[in-house]
């Protein structure tokens, strides 16, 4: 082997590291974090791990192409501003409950059920700032009404 192969072979390991971190690193963020939330309703404090999709790239991902997901989970949409949005359920099989909740984290509606796959936009029906997607059927099992609210480290404390 010439002395200059034997100088790059010693690099190929840490070009191999760097790459598997960097794999890594970029499905981690096309994921989103998980953190632990409360939904506090008249219910009760229910528990609550939430992946955060606060990029226009985690947001346009959302819980697509899952087949499944865990009772007591779901993802928190952050759209880091206060305005209306609509949402959709392109490649979502799952049935899902969103709430959608204003700067402050108070829900201010909640779409329950919505059709799997369907391209049908759900409007928030006013401004808001995040989203949270549950499995269906969740938001009548923790009793969630207009008004009851979200605490969880993305969303600031109200004064």
């Amino acid at each position: 082997m010439t002395a200059k192969l034997q100088r790059l072979s010693r690099f190929w390991p840490a070009v191999l590291l760097a790459s598997a971190l960097a794999l890594v690193a970029m499905t981690m963020l096309s994921v989103g974090a998980s953190s632990s939330g409360t939904l506090v309703t008249a219910t009760g404090q229910h528990r609550l791990t939430l992946e955060v999709a606060n990029t226009p790239e985690t947001r346009e991902i959302g819980l697509m192409d899952r087949p499944s997901m865990a009772a007591d989970t779901g993802m928190l949409f952050d759209f880091k501003e206060t305005r209306p949005v609509t949402m959709w359920m392109k490649n979502t099989y799952l049935s899902l409950d969103m709430l959608f909740l204003d700067e402050a984290g108070k829900v201010t509606h909640v779409a329950a059920h919505a059709q799997p796959l369907s391209l049908a936009l759900i409007s928030s029906q006013g401004p808001v700032r995040y989203v949270v997607e549950l499995n269906g059927g969740a938001a009548a099992q923790y009793g969630v009404k207009v008004g009851d609210h979200l605490e969880h480290p993305s969303i600031p404390s109200a004064p």
